[in-house]
């Protein structure tokens, strides 16, 4: 292995390190100079040559020496480069000394594997790659752990398991004020709903109600035309195939056209693209466009609606409902006056007419044809 301090400047946010690892590549760098280093070779193993081989006790006397440290202290952390992905052992990396008997083993099974049926070569023969794969792994999870720790701590008071609901489990007690205070379009939301909001745009426009009130606040903004392009994407996305070509059609007049009246500003390759695509429309023609608007609010957009009064307002407004504690009998209760939910088709249905109602209220008014209402009238 071979570790360069230089790291080249790609413009973009990297997760810092921790100190310590650091420290052991700024170690590691200077075992590797060819004057002042561990002094290395090649190695021959089976068929395979090995370069950069370094011997254990050449390590640890280098760091003895290096860090002016006891030979005990050298080896730990010699035994710490190994386990950081490093160094990488090239037998037996599950134990790193070697008995006599150990050795004595391995050398026989060496000289037997001419005896060895076709599966057991193979089987033999990927012992070293497995030490790579298991060191591969522990340096993976060195990096990679603190971001499954820090997604946990944020969901953590949002999961049921971990965490009881507010008021009450309505799968535990028959007590269905949790799915009244949570419906999709509830009028004021509940405390840990809106906290949940802040956590990503996805989480925001997952919500219905989320996304009515980010609705509110691109209106302010005069900037709504890249949240309706997102939604008549996901429409034409998940609706049905016979009604695709006028879905195209119309979110092309309306979005893409040269002065449609919500012209949404994409760069030029993804308007080449998305244009093109729409000749033989599909369910994912729109996504490089759907994708190039969604990063637009994710780094622009939410943090401004983050610290707008829209959010404040709505956190203010928020409930906070306590928790309930049910005794067995009033348990007994609830099982008895226990009320069906509404079926999922209804709430659909109810969504469809709301969406009509406000493509309708949103559609240009026809003067003449107001005027011959009047006229009708009189």
């Amino acid at each position: 292995m071979t570790i360069r301090t230089a790291r080249p400047d790609r413009v973009q946010h990297f997760r810092p390190r921790m100190h310590c690892l650091k420290k052991l590549e700024a170690m590691v760098v200077e075992m590797q100079d060819q004057k002042s280093g561990v002094k290395g070779s090649e190695q021959k193993l089976n068929v395979t040559t090995i370069p950069h081989v370094l011997t254990g006790k050449d390590i640890i006397a280098w760091i003895a020496n290096k860090m002016k440290t006891t030979p005990e202290e050298a080896q730990t952390f010699s035994t710490m480069l190994v386990a950081y992905g490093y160094i990488y052992p090239l037998q037996n990396h599950k134990k790193l000394f070697f008995s006599a008997v150990s050795i004595y083993l391995a050398k026989r099974n060496i000289r037997k594997k001419g005896m060895l049926e076709p599966y057991e070569q193979v089987h033999v023969e990927e012992e070293a790659c497995r030490v790579v794969f298991d060191c591969q792994e522990r340096a993976y999870w060195i990096f990679c752990l603190c971001r499954l720790v820090k997604y946990v701590t944020t969901y953590k008071n949002h999961d049921p398991f971990l965490a009881p609901c507010l008021p009450s489990n309505p799968w535990q007690t028959d007590h269905d004020a949790y799915w009244t205070l949570n419906m999709r379009r509830v009028d004021l939301p509940t405390k840990m709903r809106v906290e949940r909001w802040s956590f990503s745009l996805f989480e925001l426009l997952s919500d219905l109600r989320g996304r009515d009130d980010f609705k509110i606040f691109l209106k302010k903004e005069f900037s709504g035309e890249n949240l309706a392009f997102w939604e008549a994407a996901e429409e034409l996305k998940w609706g049905t195939a016979a009604s695709m070509t006028a879905k195209a059609e119309t979110i092309f007049k309306t979005f893409l056209a040269p002065g449609a009246p919500r012209w949404i500003n994409i760069d030029g390759r993804t308007m080449g693209l998305t244009v093109k695509g729409l000749d033989h429309p599909h369910r994912y023609v729109l996504e490089a466009a759907q994708t190039h608007v969604f990063l637009l609010m994710k780094k622009d957009t939410f943090f401004r609606y983050l610290k707008s009064p829209v959010y404040k307002d709505i956190q203010k407004k928020a409930l906070n409902p306590e928790a309930h504690n049910f005794s067995p009998a009033q348990l007994e209760q609830n099982a008895n006056s226990r009320s069906p939910g509404i079926h999922p088709i209804i709430l659909w249905q109810q969504e469809e007419e709301e969406k009509a109602k406000a493509a309708a209220a949103s559609a240009p008014v026809d003067v003449k044809a107001m005027m011959s209402k009047i006229d009708r009238k009189k």
